[in-house]
Order: C-alpha cells, then sequence, then structure tokens
C-alpha cells in the first residue's frame, strides 16, 4: 500500500468557504429578525448543518441529521426550566445544544 495515500485518506480538513459562511449567516440572521426569535432554531440548525458538511475528519466527511422541529422542542423545554429556575438552568443551555448537536452529527 502507498503510505502517502494511507496519510491522504487519513487527512482532516474544513473545505467550506467564507462567502458561503457569510451567506448562511445572513440567511440565519434574517429569519430570526423576520420571525422574532421564534424560527432561531431553524437558524441554529441551518448553520450547523452546512459548516458540519464541509468537515472532513480522518478521510471521513461528517453529516448532521437534527432538524429545526426536534431542536424547537428543545429549545422550549429548556426555556420553561429556566423560568422555572429563575434563570439557573440558562447556564446549561449552551452545553445542552452542544450534547444536542453531538447526537446528531456522525460519519457518512
Amino acid at each position: 500500500m502507498n503510505t502517502a495515500f494511507a496519510y491522504e485518506s487519513r487527512e482532516s480538513y474544513f473545505d467550506g468557504k467564507l462567502i458561503e459562511y457569510i451567506g448562511w449567516c445572513l440567511a440565519g440572521w434574517l429569519v430570526t429578525v423576520c420571525t422574532l426569535g421564534i424560527c432561531y432554531p431553524w437558524s441554529v440548525v441551518m448553520i450547523y448543518r452546512w459548516k458540519v458538511e464541509h468537515m472532513v475528519v480522518e478521510g471521513r466527511r461528517l453529516r448532521f441529521e437534527g432538524t429545526a422541529v426536534s431542536l424547537f422542542g428543545q429549545w422550549v423545554k429548556w426555556f420553561v426550566l429556566s423560568i422555572i429556575t429563575l434563570g439557573i438552568y440558562s447556564f446549561w443551555v449552551k452545553i445542552k445544544l452542544e450534547e444536542w448537536k453531538a447526537k446528531n452529527t456522525f460519519f457518512q
């Protein structure tokens, strides 16, 4: 086996372009603003999916299977828990979001 080929197949990289990222961020911002924040989970999913689909880890491309609907359900739950705990739960929301992203990210 050619060692150069074996090394290249295990390479990790990101192949997204800045102009694409700016476009997705602007689209997410517009959706969030136009819906007064209700579609923020859709914006999060849209941008994160773009990031994941342009990522290759050790030669294997990643894919993201999370949906805005499932994140919206989580978002409502986290919001209610934050209200019930007088804002204390909000400190965990960022971590819970990262956990949700990780649970929905796979190798192709």
